[in-house]
């Protein structure tokens, strides 16, 4: 049984969920497995903005994570990444497969380098935790 993300969101306005087929295309484009908890979240979640306690967030759907990976220039400046959310100016979260399972990091968008990216999660679920008023 997936979790339910609902307790965790804050005050996110969520597009809504998206399809396994979606998730799985999104798998394929980028050549990645998705964390479980993430494509749970997705299932729930397919891209939003607002604020999950004190952080403001804009989470990118399914269908833009690739695209958006490609503007970056993610795989060239910070491979071993990738990005699904934003804070809505200079700084982006992503997966970090430079690790088993995938941590969770924060990279500038600026500037984007590896050598900058801060450890914030062992994973998807404890990121949305950690930044969740509801947390116990």
């Amino acid at each position: 049984m997936e979790p339910s993300y609902s307790a965790l969101l804050g005050d996110l306005s969520c597009a809504g969920g998206a399809s396994r087929d979606a998730i799985e295309h999104l798998m394929a484009a980028t050549g990645r497995q998705l964390p479980s908890d993430y494509c749970d979240f997705l299932q729930q979640c397919d891209g939003g903005e607002g604020f999950i306690g004190e952080r403001y967030l804009v989470f990118w759907a399914a269908a833009e994570l690739a695209l958006f990976s490609r503007e970056y220039q993610v795989d060239e400046y910070a491979p071993g990444l990738l990005l699904f959310a934003g804070d809505g100016g200079g700084e982006a979260f992503g997966f970090d497969y430079r690790s088993t399972p995938p941590s969770i990091v924060q990279v500038p968008l600026i500037g984007l380098s590896l050598d900058d990216a801060l450890p914030l999660a062992p994973s998807f679920s404890a990121f949305m935790a950690a930044l969740s008023p509801a947390r116990a």
